[in-house]
């Protein structure tokens, strides 16, 4: 094998490489979780279900049991929050 078959062989082992990581990222699970009643006003993550708004950031009070947040998989309950909105 000459100097340009070994790099092209490199260099696809090295996509084939890139793209088995790519498949493996996808079945990875979710390392963090939706969390109610956590939210600052004014720093809630996205809309709120109970359709009062429609996007991140327009939390109008602190903790409102509709806001969620953003936190890592296992430590809503542990901080106060609920892992599903109010009813």
């Amino acid at each position: 094998m000459n100097k340009r078959q070994a790099l092209i062989a490199a260099a696809l082992a090295g996509v084939c490489a890139v793209n088995a990581g790519s498949a493996f990222a996808a079945d990875a699970k979710p390392t963090t979780e939706k969390c109610y009643g956590v939210a600052k006003a004014g720093q809630n993550d996205c809309a709120a279900p109970n359709g009062s708004h429609s996007c991140a950031g327009q939390a109008k009070v602190d903790m409102d049991a509709h806001e969620w947040k953003k936190v890592a998989k296992g430590t809503c309950e542990k901080i106060g929050g609920k892992l599903a909105a109010a009813k």
